[in-house]
């Protein structure tokens, strides 16, 4: 069936708790054209061919997730990341997920507009669900790893050590500072650090309009894994930004995205498998940058988070949907489960658990960097624009059913506190008393 056809199909999903980030209600969800049409009670639509019926007594009726940040088949130090627009996005609503932004980065020499253009048309005939796209504008120097290669430092603790927390603090507030001068929005991804969180901490307590993303890797591991004895364990984290060797890091970095100090989650998804991490045997500075987590973010966040008792199911659904939806300009059509919404919605059941495995991800890679973490709170059907796409662990999808949405500029989340930080800095007119005084040998006033 053609994708414009399947999304014609009605549902109603029943006897759920519909979980928005700032409510939580028992209520029905009547779904038509891909577009939330009714919430409430007790809802009996009309009966019709084409209805389909879910069950969520007990569990939860939440916004399908938001990830804010990946590479899907990204060209990457001569080699390409594993996870495709197919089987990224895939894995990405197995896991609770029915909408990527994903990064377009231009190389040396080409337009930002003609990679968004390569990006847009390796995605379209691939993506599962609804994607966007950053274009990036990059460049980075070699200066500290040439330093650590001279040492005899060739292992993969050899990339953490050249890439310090401080330098990531530090960037952090230059790039906070600059900002702020030219009273800009500043998005912050991957807060890998507790120093460069304490950075933007800061700055919002100071009223500065910045948000930082701390993505599933610094939430759920940390870096203490780059000085396993085993080589290709070592290098399966190795990312940039690192992941810091301090145990105490993704506690840290919950606590704060708990308390809104941190606003948004992503994964930095970007997968390579022993043979293309293996480029860097001899030489850390070869070895490929990007983990997995697409597809475990949600339950990764939820264990961390929610079942550990550092936010509520509300805060949960703020900082893996909605703050995306609301900073990006796709609030209130993603984000919410509200009439007029699309129907982008997961039934979560906190109760279930399930053991995060590479034997059983649906990510295209040979490992999982949090292999064996069994985490309370899991997916069990995943709605992406009115079709029932994965339940009970079965896809019901098709490449290229996806559809990118376009994000248009200055969303009013983020720049009417622009705008109140501008009322608040402009200094008040001077009213000041005429003046009157004598120039050769002329008496003046002047206003």
């Amino acid at each position: 069936m053609p994708p414009q056809k399947q999304a014609q199909q009605k549902l109603l999903i029943k006897g759920g708790k519909v979980v928005n980030d700032d409510l939580s209600v028992v209520a029905d969800v009547y779904v038509e054209d891909g577009v939330v049409q009714q919430v409430g009670p007790n809802l009996n639509p009309e009966p019709s061919t084409g209805l389909t019926v879910l069950d969520a007594t007990n569990k939860l009726v939440i916004p399908g997730g938001i990830d804010t940040h990946t590479h899907m088949e990204f060209p990457f130090m001569g080699s390409r990341s594993k996870d495709d627009f197919y089987t990224g996005t895939k894995a990405a609503i197995a896991g609770g997920t029915t909408m990527i932004i994903d990064f377009a980065i231009p190389q040396k020499g080409c337009s930002l507009t003609e990679a968004f253009d390569t990006w847009k048309s390796w995605a379209d005939p691939k993506v599962c669900c609804d994607y966007s796209l950053h274009v990036a504008v990059t460049w980075w120097s070699n200066k500290g790893a040439k330093k650590m290669l001279a040492m005899g430092i060739t292992g993969p603790e050899g990339h953490e050590l050249c890439r310090p927390e401080e330098v990531e603090a530090e960037a952090t507030q230059r790039a906070i500072t600059i900002a702020n001068a030219v009273n800009c929005p500043l998005y912050v991804v991957h807060v890998m650090s507790k120093s460069s969180a304490r950075v933007i901490s800061n700055a919002r307590r100071e009223g500065k309009v910045v948000y930082g993303e701390p993505i599933a890797a610094s939430l759920g591991t940390d870096g203490t894994n780059y000085w396993n004895k085993d080589w290709a364990h070592a290098a399966a984290y190795v990312m940039g930004p690192p992941l810091r060797p301090d145990p105490s890091t993704p506690g840290f970095l919950m606590n704060l995205l708990a308390n809104d100090d941190l606003s948004a989650t992503g994964t930095d998804n970007c997968t390579f498998d022993t043979c293309q991490k293996a480029l860097g045997k001899d030489d850390f500075t070869k070895i490929p940058n990007g983990v997995n987590g697409v597809e475990d973010r949600m339950s990764v966040i939820w264990e961390k988070g929610v079942y550990s008792g550092k936010m509520d199911e509300n805060r949960f659904v703020a900082v893996t949907s909605t703050n995306a939806a609301k900073i990006f300009n796709l609030y209130p059509r993603k984000g919410r489960i509200t009439v007029g919404s699309d129907a982008d919605i997961v039934i979560w059941d906190p109760k279930a658990t399930r053991t995060i495995s590479a034997k059983t991800h649906h990510q295209a890679n040979n490992f999982n960097i949090f292999e064996g973490m069994v985490c309370h709170g899991v997916p069990v059907a995943t709605v992406s624009r009115g079709k029932v796409v994965y339940e009970g662990g079965v896809f019901n999808v098709t490449a290229g059913e996806g559809k990118y949405v376009s994000r248009p500029p200055f969303p009013p989340y983020v720049y009417k506190r622009v705008r109140q930080r501008e009322q608040v800095c402009q200094p008040a007119p001077v009213k000041r008393a005429p003046y009157t005084g004598v120039v050769s040998g002329r008496s003046i006033t002047q206003e």
